[in-house]
């Protein structure tokens, strides 16, 4: 199992993530990141690298568009003792990516609000941290997908040890993240369920 090398962090709850960043540099892993997460780490002295000079391609769209690019989920499902996969990578210029660390918009947050308008629920939806952490989630053999802050310390004792996690820890942590997913989808479909789209302005 090769080492942990490059990670992926982008967080909306980024609750001790520069404690994790400073392990995770310290054992010698590039960090890529987007906006907010990326400024917290910077301001902590980590070295980050933005994710639209990982991909050569910029944030558009009000920030819609910003992991959804080949060489984000090229990097993240490519499977690493795959030779045919390596040989593609290789011919498109794919790095891998081996560990993300994501948490999704606070849908449900936004949407307690009683004031909470459709567009503002729209705009709540996330879109690439579903895609990364799927993505990640099915290539657990080889991607280590982290949703819970609660599971920083045990990813970093088992890469201090060999240098990348376990695959029974891989396993679990994948689990967490189609259980989170679920959860995500079935707010946004309940919230949705109770709005009359004709009574909103915004979208007439």
């Amino acid at each position: 199992m090769r080492k942990i090398e490059r990670a992926l962090i982008s967080l909306t709850d980024k609750a001790g993530i520069e404690g994790f960043a400073q392990e995770l540099e310290s054992l010698g892993v590039e960090i890529l990141s987007t906006g907010g997460t990326a400024k917290k780490m910077r301001e902590s002295g980590i070295t980050v690298k933005d994710v639209s000079e990982f991909t050569g391609f910029p944030e558009m769209l009000d920030g819609r568009v910003k992991t959804l690019h080949p060489k984000v989920h090229g990097g993240i499902l490519a499977q690493k003792t795959n030779p045919d996969h390596l040989a593609q990578m290789e011919e498109h210029g794919l790095q891998p990516i081996d560990l993300i660390a994501v948490n999704l918009y606070a849908f449900d947050k936004t949407t307690a609000d009683p004031d909470c308008t459709l567009a503002n629920a729209i705009e709540n939806i996330d879109i690439g941290g579903p895609t990364m952490l799927r993505a990640a989630a099915k290539n657990f053999q080889d991607v280590t997908v982290i949703v819970d802050p609660a599971d920083y310390p045990q990813v970093l004792a088992e890469m201090k040890e060999s240098g990348n996690t376990t695959l029974k820890t891989r396993f679990r942590l994948a689990a967490k993240v189609f259980a989170l997913t679920s959860r995500y989808d079935t707010a946004i479909s309940a919230w949705l369920d109770k709005v009359d789209v004709d009574s909103n302005e915004h979208f007439k």
